[in-house]
Protein backbone atom coordinates (compact mmCIF):
# COMPACT_ATOMS: atom_id res chain seq x y z
CA UNK A 1 0.00 0.00 0.00
CA UNK A 2 1.37 3.64 -0.68
CA UNK A 3 2.50 6.02 1.58
CA UNK A 4 0.52 9.06 1.58
CA UNK A 5 2.59 12.02 2.62
CA UNK A 6 1.60 12.61 6.50
CA UNK A 7 2.93 9.01 6.84
CA UNK A 8 6.14 9.87 4.47
CA UNK A 9 6.82 13.20 6.68
CA UNK A 10 6.25 11.44 10.21
CA UNK A 11 8.97 8.74 8.83
CA UNK A 12 11.50 10.84 7.32
CA UNK A 13 12.82 12.31 10.95
CA UNK A 14 10.95 15.92 10.20
CA UNK A 15 10.29 17.66 13.54
CA UNK A 16 6.68 17.93 13.91
CA UNK A 17 6.60 22.21 12.86
CA UNK A 18 8.10 21.30 9.81
CA UNK A 19 5.45 17.98 8.76
CA UNK A 20 2.73 20.62 10.01
CA UNK A 21 4.43 23.48 7.15
CA UNK A 22 4.51 21.12 4.86
CA UNK A 23 1.15 19.38 5.05
CA UNK A 24 -0.35 23.45 5.02
CA UNK A 25 2.45 23.86 1.54
CA UNK A 26 0.85 20.77 0.07
CA UNK A 27 -2.45 21.58 0.34
CA UNK A 28 -2.18 24.59 -1.07
CA UNK A 29 -0.87 23.32 -4.23
CA UNK A 30 -3.63 20.96 -4.55
CA UNK A 31 -5.93 23.95 -4.36
CA UNK A 32 -3.68 25.73 -6.82
CA UNK A 33 -4.20 22.75 -8.87
CA UNK A 34 -7.68 22.82 -8.70
CA UNK A 35 -8.00 26.04 -10.18
CA UNK A 36 -5.23 25.55 -12.93
CA UNK A 37 -7.32 22.96 -14.07
CA UNK A 38 -10.42 24.51 -14.11
CA UNK A 39 -9.25 27.27 -16.40
CA UNK A 40 -11.04 29.35 -18.26
CA UNK A 41 -14.51 27.32 -16.62
CA UNK A 42 -13.56 29.27 -13.37
CA UNK A 43 -12.47 32.70 -15.12
CA UNK A 44 -9.20 32.51 -13.63
CA UNK A 45 -6.99 33.06 -16.81
CA UNK A 46 -5.74 35.72 -18.49
CA UNK A 47 -3.80 38.73 -17.29
CA UNK A 48 -4.37 40.56 -13.26
CA UNK A 49 -3.80 44.11 -15.22
CA UNK A 50 -0.93 44.51 -12.42
CA UNK A 51 3.35 43.83 -11.95
CA UNK A 52 5.02 42.27 -10.04
CA UNK A 53 8.62 43.73 -8.66
CA UNK A 54 10.49 42.24 -11.27
CA UNK A 55 8.52 44.44 -13.58
CA UNK A 56 6.53 41.11 -14.70
CA UNK A 57 2.47 41.54 -15.72
CA UNK A 58 0.93 39.39 -13.98
CA UNK A 59 -1.51 36.37 -14.30
CA UNK A 60 -4.98 36.55 -12.76
CA UNK A 61 -3.54 32.69 -11.31
CA UNK A 62 -0.24 34.12 -10.19
CA UNK A 63 -2.21 36.89 -7.94
CA UNK A 64 -4.40 33.59 -6.62
CA UNK A 65 -2.23 30.85 -6.30
CA UNK A 66 0.06 33.85 -4.29
CA UNK A 67 -3.08 34.05 -2.06
CA UNK A 68 -3.71 30.51 -1.84
CA UNK A 69 -0.19 29.48 -0.68
CA UNK A 70 -0.18 32.64 2.07
CA UNK A 71 -3.47 31.89 3.61
CA UNK A 72 -2.87 27.94 3.79
CA UNK A 73 0.20 28.39 5.30
CA UNK A 74 -0.08 31.41 7.93
CA UNK A 75 -2.69 29.27 8.96
CA UNK A 76 -0.68 26.35 9.54
CA UNK A 77 0.19 28.22 13.12
CA UNK A 78 4.58 27.69 12.25
CA UNK A 79 5.72 30.15 10.02
CA UNK A 80 6.40 33.35 10.98
CA UNK A 81 6.75 35.05 7.69
CA UNK A 82 6.90 34.22 4.35
CA UNK A 83 8.50 36.33 0.78
CA UNK A 84 6.95 35.66 -2.51
CA UNK A 85 8.04 35.89 -6.17
CA UNK A 86 5.38 38.50 -6.26
CA UNK A 87 5.57 40.31 -3.43
CA UNK A 88 8.08 43.88 -3.39
CA UNK A 89 8.28 42.79 0.78
CA UNK A 90 8.43 40.01 2.93
CA UNK A 91 4.98 39.18 4.40
CA UNK A 92 5.43 39.03 8.36
CA UNK A 93 2.38 37.72 10.32
CA UNK A 94 2.73 39.51 13.82
CA UNK A 95 0.38 36.65 15.79
CA UNK A 96 3.36 34.10 14.65
CA UNK A 97 6.18 35.96 15.26
CA UNK A 98 7.50 33.05 17.53
CA UNK A 99 7.41 30.13 15.26
CA UNK A 100 10.21 28.39 13.85
CA UNK A 101 10.15 28.85 10.11
CA UNK A 102 10.22 31.21 7.40
CA UNK A 103 9.41 30.27 3.82
CA UNK A 104 9.79 31.12 0.17
CA UNK A 105 8.01 30.58 -2.53
CA UNK A 106 7.45 30.64 -6.44
CA UNK A 107 3.60 30.52 -5.97
CA UNK A 108 3.29 29.96 -10.17
CA UNK A 109 6.38 29.26 -12.43
CA UNK A 110 5.86 29.63 -15.95
CA UNK A 111 3.24 32.18 -15.88
CA UNK A 112 3.16 32.30 -19.93
CA UNK A 113 2.26 28.60 -20.59
CA UNK A 114 -0.42 29.54 -18.13
CA UNK A 115 -3.12 30.49 -20.84
CA UNK A 116 -1.86 27.54 -23.58
CA UNK A 117 -2.21 24.69 -21.35
CA UNK A 118 1.03 23.99 -20.85
CA UNK A 119 2.85 22.11 -17.33
CA UNK A 120 3.37 24.99 -14.50
CA UNK A 121 4.40 24.78 -11.21
CA UNK A 122 5.14 25.98 -8.01
CA UNK A 123 8.38 26.49 -5.82
CA UNK A 124 8.81 25.98 -2.18
CA UNK A 125 12.11 26.71 0.47
CA UNK A 126 11.94 26.73 3.87
CA UNK A 127 14.31 28.12 6.01
CA UNK A 128 14.34 27.92 10.08
CA UNK A 129 14.09 31.74 11.72
CA UNK A 130 16.93 32.64 13.44
CA UNK A 131 16.82 33.35 17.04
CA UNK A 132 15.87 36.37 17.75
CA UNK A 133 15.55 37.65 14.63
CA UNK A 134 13.22 40.60 13.63
CA UNK A 135 11.10 41.73 10.88
CA UNK A 136 12.51 42.93 7.29
CA UNK A 137 14.91 41.14 4.33
CA UNK A 138 17.12 40.08 6.83
CA UNK A 139 16.50 37.25 8.02
CA UNK A 140 15.44 35.16 4.58
CA UNK A 141 19.06 36.17 3.28
CA UNK A 142 20.66 32.07 4.02
CA UNK A 143 22.77 30.12 1.66
CA UNK A 144 20.59 27.61 -0.10
CA UNK A 145 22.51 25.17 2.35
CA UNK A 146 20.84 26.47 5.60
CA UNK A 147 17.71 25.28 3.22
CA UNK A 148 15.27 22.44 6.04
CA UNK A 149 13.24 21.70 3.43
CA UNK A 150 12.41 22.46 -0.50
CA UNK A 151 9.62 21.03 -2.48
CA UNK A 152 8.14 21.88 -5.65
CA UNK A 153 4.71 20.95 -7.50
CA UNK A 154 4.20 20.34 -11.25
CA UNK A 155 0.64 20.52 -12.74
CA UNK A 156 0.71 18.93 -15.67
CA UNK A 157 -0.99 15.41 -16.77
CA UNK A 158 -0.86 14.38 -13.21
CA UNK A 159 -0.15 16.50 -10.14
CA UNK A 160 2.87 15.92 -8.42
CA UNK A 161 4.84 16.81 -5.71
CA UNK A 162 8.38 16.59 -4.85
CA UNK A 163 9.75 17.12 -1.80
CA UNK A 164 13.10 17.31 0.22
CA UNK A 165 13.88 17.17 4.24
CA UNK A 166 17.87 16.61 3.58
CA UNK A 167 17.38 12.72 2.97
CA UNK A 168 16.89 12.41 -0.46
CA UNK A 169 14.12 13.57 -2.77
CA UNK A 170 11.01 11.60 -3.06
CA UNK A 171 7.77 12.27 -5.33
CA UNK A 172 4.43 11.93 -4.75
CA UNK A 173 1.16 12.28 -6.74
CA UNK A 174 -1.98 13.41 -5.72
CA UNK A 175 -5.18 11.50 -5.87
CA UNK A 176 -8.04 13.64 -7.27
CA UNK A 177 -10.81 11.44 -5.74
CA UNK A 178 -9.31 11.20 -1.87
CA UNK A 179 -7.20 14.52 -2.44
CA UNK A 180 -4.48 13.01 -0.96
CA UNK A 181 -0.97 12.85 -1.86
CA UNK A 182 0.72 9.13 -2.69
CA UNK A 183 4.31 8.13 -2.92
CA UNK A 184 4.79 7.07 -6.13
CA UNK A 185 8.58 7.84 -6.48
CA UNK A 186 10.29 7.08 -3.29
CA UNK A 187 13.82 7.43 -3.96
CA UNK A 188 14.35 9.71 -7.20
CA UNK A 189 17.92 9.45 -8.15
CA UNK A 190 18.96 11.54 -11.29
CA UNK A 191 21.39 9.47 -13.78
CA UNK A 192 24.86 10.80 -14.11
CA UNK A 193 25.47 10.77 -17.70
CA UNK A 194 22.77 12.16 -19.81
CA UNK A 195 21.86 12.77 -23.77
CA UNK A 196 19.23 15.86 -23.10
CA UNK A 197 19.88 19.29 -22.78
CA UNK A 198 17.24 22.00 -22.09
CA UNK A 199 18.13 25.40 -22.83
CA UNK A 200 16.29 28.62 -24.74
CA UNK A 201 18.43 28.50 -28.10
CA UNK A 202 16.89 32.12 -29.39
CA UNK A 203 19.30 33.44 -26.85
CA UNK A 204 22.39 31.77 -28.35
CA UNK A 205 23.70 34.96 -29.61
CA UNK A 206 24.18 36.69 -25.86
CA UNK A 207 25.67 33.48 -23.91
CA UNK A 208 29.11 33.66 -22.54
CA UNK A 209 31.93 31.41 -24.40
CA UNK A 210 31.92 28.77 -21.93
CA UNK A 211 27.90 27.57 -22.45
CA UNK A 212 28.01 28.90 -26.29
CA UNK A 213 31.28 26.31 -26.97
CA UNK A 214 29.54 23.38 -24.58
CA UNK A 215 26.33 23.51 -26.87
CA UNK A 216 28.23 23.64 -29.28
CA UNK A 217 29.69 20.51 -28.79
CA UNK A 218 26.73 18.63 -27.90
CA UNK A 219 24.88 19.64 -31.49
CA UNK A 220 28.14 17.99 -33.06
CA UNK A 221 26.97 14.74 -31.99
CA UNK A 222 28.63 11.28 -32.43
CA UNK A 223 30.92 13.47 -34.82
CA UNK A 224 31.71 15.79 -32.23
CA UNK A 225 34.33 15.98 -28.87
CA UNK A 226 31.09 14.77 -26.90
CA UNK A 227 30.83 11.20 -28.99
CA UNK A 228 27.06 11.65 -28.48
CA UNK A 229 24.02 12.65 -30.28
CA UNK A 230 22.14 14.95 -28.03
CA UNK A 231 18.04 15.94 -27.77
CA UNK A 232 17.17 19.62 -26.84
CA UNK A 233 13.94 19.87 -24.64
CA UNK A 234 12.68 23.28 -23.63
CA UNK A 235 8.77 23.98 -21.90
CA UNK A 236 9.66 27.52 -20.53
CA UNK A 237 8.88 26.76 -17.30
CA UNK A 238 11.63 25.90 -14.74
CA UNK A 239 9.36 22.89 -12.74
CA UNK A 240 8.60 21.44 -15.91
CA UNK A 241 11.80 21.31 -17.23
CA UNK A 242 13.54 20.07 -14.12
CA UNK A 243 10.97 17.50 -13.38
CA UNK A 244 12.19 15.88 -16.53
CA UNK A 245 15.36 15.58 -15.44
CA UNK A 246 14.45 14.77 -11.98
CA UNK A 247 12.51 11.95 -14.01
CA UNK A 248 15.05 10.53 -16.52
CA UNK A 249 18.56 13.11 -16.69
CA UNK A 250 19.43 15.44 -18.59
CA UNK A 251 20.91 19.52 -17.83
CA UNK A 252 18.50 22.41 -17.43
CA UNK A 253 20.56 25.95 -18.10
CA UNK A 254 19.31 29.98 -17.94
CA UNK A 255 22.82 30.97 -18.17
CA UNK A 256 24.49 34.57 -17.40
CA UNK A 257 24.09 36.25 -21.23
CA UNK A 258 25.52 39.80 -22.23
CA UNK A 259 22.12 41.55 -22.75
CA UNK A 260 22.19 42.95 -19.02
CA UNK A 261 25.40 42.84 -17.68
CA UNK A 262 24.42 44.35 -14.49
CA UNK A 263 22.42 40.93 -14.01
CA UNK A 264 24.07 37.67 -13.03
CA UNK A 265 21.54 35.43 -14.81
CA UNK A 266 17.82 35.58 -15.03
CA UNK A 267 16.53 33.38 -12.48
CA UNK A 268 15.68 33.76 -8.51
CA UNK A 269 18.45 32.94 -6.57
CA UNK A 270 15.65 32.56 -3.46
CA UNK A 271 12.63 31.10 -5.06
CA UNK A 272 14.07 29.15 -7.55
CA UNK A 273 17.96 28.51 -7.75
CA UNK A 274 18.11 27.31 -4.21
CA UNK A 275 15.03 25.21 -4.13
CA UNK A 276 15.71 23.42 -7.02
CA UNK A 277 18.97 23.16 -6.75
CA UNK A 278 18.86 21.24 -3.18
CA UNK A 279 16.36 18.88 -5.16
CA UNK A 280 18.30 18.32 -7.46
CA UNK A 281 21.44 17.58 -5.24
CA UNK A 282 19.61 15.09 -3.14
CA UNK A 283 18.77 13.45 -6.15
CA UNK A 284 22.26 13.04 -7.04
CA UNK A 285 22.53 15.91 -9.52
CA UNK A 286 24.41 18.92 -9.31
CA UNK A 287 23.81 22.30 -9.77
CA UNK A 288 26.76 25.32 -10.67
CA UNK A 289 26.42 29.25 -11.39
CA UNK A 290 29.27 29.47 -13.64
CA UNK A 291 31.51 30.75 -10.65
CA UNK A 292 30.41 28.08 -7.61
CA UNK A 293 27.42 25.69 -6.24
CA UNK A 294 24.34 27.41 -6.34
CA UNK A 295 23.59 26.55 -2.83
CA UNK A 296 26.89 27.95 -1.84
CA UNK A 297 25.85 32.03 -3.15
CA UNK A 298 25.59 34.70 -0.20
CA UNK A 299 22.32 35.82 -1.08
CA UNK A 300 22.16 40.21 -0.73
CA UNK A 301 18.71 40.62 -2.01
CA UNK A 302 15.54 39.20 -1.81
CA UNK A 303 14.72 38.76 -5.53
CA UNK A 304 18.41 38.40 -6.16
CA UNK A 305 19.16 36.50 -9.99
CA UNK A 306 21.42 33.56 -10.68
CA UNK A 307 22.47 32.03 -13.79
CA UNK A 308 21.16 28.54 -13.25
CA UNK A 309 22.91 24.98 -14.87
CA UNK A 310 21.44 21.88 -13.01
CA UNK A 311 21.06 18.30 -13.47
CA UNK A 312 23.21 15.57 -14.36
CA UNK A 313 26.09 15.20 -12.83
CA UNK A 314 28.28 14.41 -15.81
CA UNK A 315 27.24 17.33 -17.72
CA UNK A 316 27.28 20.15 -15.04
CA UNK A 317 30.78 18.92 -14.38
CA UNK A 318 31.59 19.53 -18.13
CA UNK A 319 30.07 23.06 -17.81
CA UNK A 320 32.36 23.47 -14.86
CA UNK A 321 35.52 22.53 -16.63
CA UNK A 322 34.35 24.71 -19.07
CA UNK A 323 34.33 27.70 -17.00
CA UNK A 324 37.16 27.19 -15.54
CA UNK A 325 38.98 27.12 -18.45
CA UNK A 326 37.95 30.25 -19.07
CA UNK A 327 39.07 31.79 -16.07
CA UNK A 328 42.30 30.25 -16.17
CA UNK A 329 42.87 32.24 -19.76
CA UNK A 330 41.25 35.33 -18.41
CA UNK A 331 44.04 35.61 -15.65
CA UNK A 332 46.96 33.75 -17.53
CA UNK A 333 46.32 36.62 -20.00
Amino acid sequence: MRRDLEAWLKDSGAGEDLQTLLLAAAGACAKISALVRAGELAGVLGSAGTGNVQGEVQKTLDVLANDVMLKMCRDAGVLAGAASEEEDEPVWFGDRAGAPYLMLFDPLDGSSNIDVNVSIGTIISVLERPDGAGSGVGPFLQKGRQQKAAAYSVYGPQTQLIVTVGKGATGFTLDAESGRWLETAPKMAIPEATREFSINMSNMRHWESPVMLYIRDCLAGKQGPRGKDFNMRWVAAMVADVHRIMSRGGVFMYPRDARDPSKPGKLRLMYEGNPMSLLVEQAGGAAFNGIEDILDVEPTELHQRVAVMMGSKEEVDVLRKAHAEKVDAAVSV
